[in-house]
């Protein structure tokens, strides 16, 4: 088992330290058109807006997968094509993880998930036996690009039923994102963009009424 730094090519384990509210609420803060509760409405292509201390980017633009790497953060682990399957198997359990990149030469080479271990275990009676990963792995995986929209990509996995997706600058990897990532960032940005309206609502000013017509009859 390895560990890969997102963005490099060299087999190390780097934990990237990911903030926790700077993708998802600077977005929906952008596209909501507002700041905070207070604060004055934040235009399309503006430089940085400011939240409860953050500085997300403004940009007037729809959630890319870029916003949710930059929330998730986190360590990479890829396996070799030709690691036994039992190698990898234990590394996702010692990990709590459903999925390993397959790195070949410094390039994507494919997917495992436990959709795969499973089928590689009905297949040989209950083990894995003496399988490698290049033997039941997924050597054509779908992929994105940070600049990927999240409705893309959550259309993408829904019409291939794929729960891990590999991000990709080129040749480079950038980390894996889940469906579960995608589902979150979408509950979390509702939710958010729901407070930010009941805020909105709150501070609504009152228009003061007419006076009454005092005159007699």
């Amino acid at each position: 088992m390895r560990r890969l730094a997102p963005g490099t090519a060299s087999l190390r384990s780097t934990r990237v330290a990911g903030d926790a509210a700077r993708g998802i609420v600077g977005y929906i803060a952008c596209n909501s058109g507002v700041r905070d509760a207070q604060s004055a409405p934040c235009r399309a292509g503006e430089g940085r807006g400011a939240i409860s201390g953050l500085q997300p980017t403004c940009k007037g633009s729809l959630m890319k997968v870029s916003d949710i790497l930059r929330v998730k953060g986190g360590t990479l682990f890829t396996v070799s094509p030709d690691d036994p399957l039992i190698e990898a198997v234990n590394t996702m359990s010692a990990n709590d993880i459903g999925s390993l990149v397959v790195m070949e030469h410094g390039e994507l080479a494919g997917m495992l998930t436990f959709r795969e271990v499973i089928q590689a275990v009905v297949d040989n009676g209950g083990s894995v036996g003496a399988s490698i990963v290049r033997s039941v792995m997924d050597d054509a995986p779908l992929t994105c690009t940070p600049d990927t929209e999240i409705d893309e990509v959550r259309r993408m996995m829904l019409g291939r039923h794929a729960r891990y997706m590999p991000v990709m600058t080129q040749r480079t990897l950038m980390g894996v994102i889940s469906f579960y990532d995608v589902a979150k960032a979408v509950v979390d940005g509702q939710d958010f963009e729901n407070r930010m309206l009941k805020a909105y609502i709150r501070d609504w000013p009152v228009e003061a009424e007419p006076p009454g017509d005092t005159r007699s009859g």
